[in-house]
């Protein structure tokens, strides 16, 4: 079994490769990713940003404030990653943009703190106020 992760963006103009999650996945719940994606909640899962691969084109990027980097398909708008200089190795990706976002389910939520109201997840997943402690996500 390939042991590499494969996803896009919605329209087919972006593709990547990628390998398997440096730990567990989260939904976020931040103002940030919120705006980003304009959904209430955004699930994210981390890898080494040497393991990531784009082809055959590269997503646009875009400073989302003054130390993050997130990028998306120029042409359809899919929100693909967030990079942070803090952590400059490292790059999340959006579960939901996987070929099969199953094989990476969230296993917390974060950034509850910032949740808009009546976003209250009662899926038993533990609820963190902010980053979980472990790196961004």
């Amino acid at each position: 079994m390939d042991s590499k992760l494969t996803g896009g963006c919605q329209c087919g103009a972006i593709r990547y490769r990628c390998s398997r999650p440096l730990h567990t996945a989260a939904y976020c719940h931040c103002s940030a990713c919120r705006r980003a994606t304009g959904a209430h909640a955004t699930a994210w899962f981390t890898v080494p940003l040497a393991e990531l691969e784009f082809w055959p084109l590269r997503p646009t990027p875009f400073a989302s404030s003054p130390d993050v980097t997130r990028s998306h398909c120029s042409a359809c708008g899919t929100t693909l990653t967030y990079w942070n200089a803090s952590e400059p190795d490292k790059v999340d990706v959006t579960v939901g943009s996987l070929d099969a976002p199953a094989a990476v389910p969230p296993g917390k939520h974060i950034w509850m703190d910032e949740a808009v109201a009546g976003d209250a997840p009662n899926d038993g997943l533990p609820r963190f106020p902010q980053s979980s402690g472990s790196g961004r996500i």
